[in-house]
């Protein structure tokens, strides 16, 4: 199943030792934080007008793909604010009374992280606009004929929404924050220093181009490196002496199955299951579900984001079609006409 690909950009939540890992690989300052310069430039600027008038940072929507750094930032935010920050989760707020609650318990200049914010209920969402822009919470008292409504104070706090899907956002909600910004895919080299760093959090010897060789294979998401770097670092002190090395580095990764495009067995397996089916004829996403035996929501959400990334995918009126530049990275024969896509 996709949930369990090495790959993976979500956060398994049957893991408790994967858990206590990911929190202390996270850096807590900017200086600390590698990559993501144009956002860095422009929430410091934020925090620093905000300190220097005394106030809360204005709301911060922070929108991407999955395992690029938006709770992180959250946290850095709030360290760099001085503040205390209370996390929660969309899905987890089922009723107005919900968020009430979370929020009265807040003080002043303190930061509400909400990741997967698309996910708030409509009813949640009204409670939450006069909240945030008037930093009034308006309750209803009782039932019936004796319901009364109240309106009460609330400290001057912060929101920070995460998102992978801004656009699923209501545009009243999306319209009150202050800053939106998106995270951007992280370079090679950025990797390869988020790998470095990891390492030493880890106390774990590796060499650079071990570093370099894992950044290659991370899809360009820190998530998956850091998740790579622990694998690796297994098979470092199972089958040798711990240090991560070349040899090393190459070897569990030929174990994980991962190629140099960062693509495992799961991609791969759905990218020649449509060639040997369908050739370069496109393929309805309901017909893909069925040759992988995966859903369509898996297909749509853990496979084709990053390999329409890297331009294995094209998305077309008639469906999905595997272009040629996956022809010849599988070693697949192309036709004449897919020649002219080649890149």
């Amino acid at each position: 199943m996709a949930v369990e690909r090495i790959v993976n950009t979500s956060i398994p939540d049957d893991d408790a030792n994967e858990q206590l890992i990911e929190v202390t690989l996270r850096p807590q300052t900017f200086n600390d934080y590698i990559g993501q310069v144009r956002l860095k430039k422009n929430i410091k600027l934020a925090i620093d007008a905000a300190k220097k008038r005394g106030e809360p940072i204005d709301h911060v929507l922070l929108y991407g793909p999955p395992g690029l750094g938006k709770t992180t930032m959250a946290s850095v935010i709030a360290n760099e604010m001085g503040t205390h920050i209370r996390v929660t989760a969309g899905p987890a707020i089922e009723r107005a009374g919900d968020l009430a609650s979370i929020l009265t318990n807040l003080a002043d200049g303190d930061i509400l992280f909400i990741d997967e914010i698309h996910r708030l209920s409509r009813t949640v969402e009204e409670v939450l606009y006069s909240a945030m822009e008037d930093f009034k919470l308006d309750i209803v008292i009782g039932k019936g004929p004796a319901a009364r409504s109240v309106r009460l104070d609330l400290p001057k706090f912060t929101v920070i929404g995460a998102t992978t899907r801004t656009g699923s956002l209501a545009a009243p909600l999306r319209d009150r924050f202050g800053h939106i910004h998106r995270l951007e895919f992280y370079t090679p080299d950025e990797i390869s220093r988020i790998v470095m760093r990891a390492a030493k959090i880890l106390e774990t010897d590796i060499h650079p181009v071990s570093a370099d060789l894992i950044s290659t294979r991370a899809r360009l998401t820190p998530r998956i490196a850091n998740r790579l770097l622990k694998r690796v670092r297994d098979f470092a002190d199972v089958n040798g002496d711990g240090i991560i090395d070349m040899v090393t580095t190459t070897k569990a990764l030929e174990l994980l199955e991962i190629d140099e495009l960062g693509l495992d067995a799961a991609d791969r397996n759905l990218l020649t299951s449509i060639i040997d089916t369908y050739g370069d004829n496109p393929v309805g996403l309901n017909t893909i579900a069925a040759l992988t035996g995966d859903e369509m929501t898996t297909i749509e959400d853990f496979y084709e984001p990053y390999l329409l990334q890297i331009g294995f995918i094209e998305r077309t009126p008639r469906g999905r079609r595997v272009t040629a530049r996956a022809y010849k990275h599988l070693g697949k024969s192309v036709k004449d006409d897919n020649q002219q896509k080649l890149v």
